[in-house]
C-alpha cells in the first residue's frame, strides 16, 4: 500500500516551493524494501526523500507530493510495481504534475515503462544530481567532471530509451544496410569519455604537481569536510575574510578552493573547501571526481 506523507499543514514551509511559475511541478517517490530503525521519527527512506525534497528545490522544481512505496524487492519493469504506477498516473492528473522524480537509480527501460504509463517525464536521484551539478561547475575541470559523469550515466542506459533511437523504422523506404542511431550514439559518446577522461588526467598532473610542492615547502594543508550545505563555505569565509560563494542550497559550490590562513602562533596553512557530502551518491559521480 502506498504511504503518502502528507504536508497540508506545512504547505507554505516544505510541501511546497513558491517558485516561478514556469518552473516544474514535481512529485517525489520512494522506495523501502526492509523496515529499519526510526531515527527521529523517520525511517531511512523517508530521511532520504526528505533531501531529495532539498534537491529538487535546489533543482528550482515545485515540489508537490513526497510519496514512499514499501514492497519486498524493486519490480524490474516498474520499479514500484505496474498497478502503483498507475494510481500515480492518477495523481499527476490530479495535481497537474508534469516531472516525477525517483529517490533511487532507474533503468532506461524502467524509466521508458514508467512514461508510457504515466504522460510525465520521469528522472530518477542521479539525473538530478548531475542536473544540479552542470548548473553549478564554473571552472573548466568542474566542467569537465560533470560532463563526464553524465556521458557515462547515459550510455548505459541507451538501450531502454526505446526505438526511438534506431534510423531504422518498418514498412517501405525504411529498410536497407545502414547503422542503427543506438551505435552511432553510443560510439560518439564512448569517443567523448576517452577524450574528458585523458583531459581529466592532465588536470590529475597538474594537481599532483601542486601537492608535492606543498609537501617540499612543509605547507601545512587544513581540508573542511561535511556534509552539503552544512556550512564549510561560510566558515572558510569568516576564517579568511574571503569571498567564496555561499548560498543556503545543496551543492552551491562544486570546484574545490583553497585560501591561505594564518594560525594564533603565526603559521600560514592552506585551507581548502571540498565538495560536500550526500546521500546515495552516483557512482559516476566518485569516478569523475577522483581529482578533487
Amino acid at each position: 500500500m502506498w504511504n503518502i506523507i502528507l504536508e497540508t499543514d506545512k504547505l507554505k514551509s516544505s510541501a511546497v516551493y513558491l517558485n516561478e511559475s514556469d518552473d516544474e511541478r514535481a512529485i517525489l517517490v520512494g522506495l523501502e524494501t526492509s523496515s529499519k530503525v526510526l531515527v527521529g521519527g523517520k525511517s531511512e527512506g523517508e530521511r532520504s526523500l526528505d533531501e531529495l525534497e532539498e534537491l529538487a528545490h535546489t533543482a528550482g522544481a515545485v515540489v508537490l507530493e513526497k510519496i514512499i512505496q514499501r514492497r519486498p524487492v524493486k519490480d524490474p519493469a516498474f520499479f514500484i510495481g505496474r498497478g502503483k504506477v498507475e494510481e500515480l498516473s492518477l495523481m499527476c492528473q490530479a495535481l497537474d504534475a508534469d516531472l516525477i522524480i525517483f529517490d533511487d537509480e532507474l533503468s532506461g527501460a524502467q524509466v521508458r515503462n514508467i512514461e508510457e504509463v504515466t504522460g510525465v517525464k520521469v528522472i530518477d536521484r542521479t539525473t538530478l544530481i548531475l542536473d544540479i551539478f552542470a548548473k553549478r561547475a564554473r571552472s573548466r575541470e568542474g566542467k569537465l567532471q560533470v560532463e563526464l559523469a553524465q556521458l557515462k550515466y547515459r550510455v548505459s542506459r541507451l538501450v531502454g530509451l526505446g526505438t526511438q533511437l534506431s534510423r531504422l523504422g518498418g514498412g517501405i523506404g525504411t529498410r536497407g544496410p545502414g547503422e542503427k542511431k543506438l551505435e552511432v550514439d553510443r560510439r560518439h559518446i564512448k569517443k567523448r569519455i576517452s577524450f574528458l577522461e585523458s583531459q581529466l588526467k592532465d588536470v590529475e598532473k597538474r594537481r599532483n604537481s601542486l601537492r608535492e610542492s606543498r609537501t617540499r615547502n612543509a605547507i601545512p594543508t587544513i581540508a573542511l569536510v561535511g556534509y552539503t550545505n552544512a556550512g564549510k563555505s561560510t566558515l572558510m569565509n569568516r576564517l579568511c575574510e574571503s569571498d567564496v560563494l555561499a548560498e543556503n542550497k545543496l551543492f552551491a559550490t562544486l570546484d574545490p578552493t583553497t585560501r591561505s590562513f594564518s594560525l594564533p602562533d603565526g603559521r600560514e596553512v592552506l585551507l581548502i573547501d571540498t565538495v560536500g557530502f550526500i546521500r546515495k551518491l552516483p557512482h559516476e559521480l566518485v569516478e569523475a571526481f577522483k581529482s578533487t
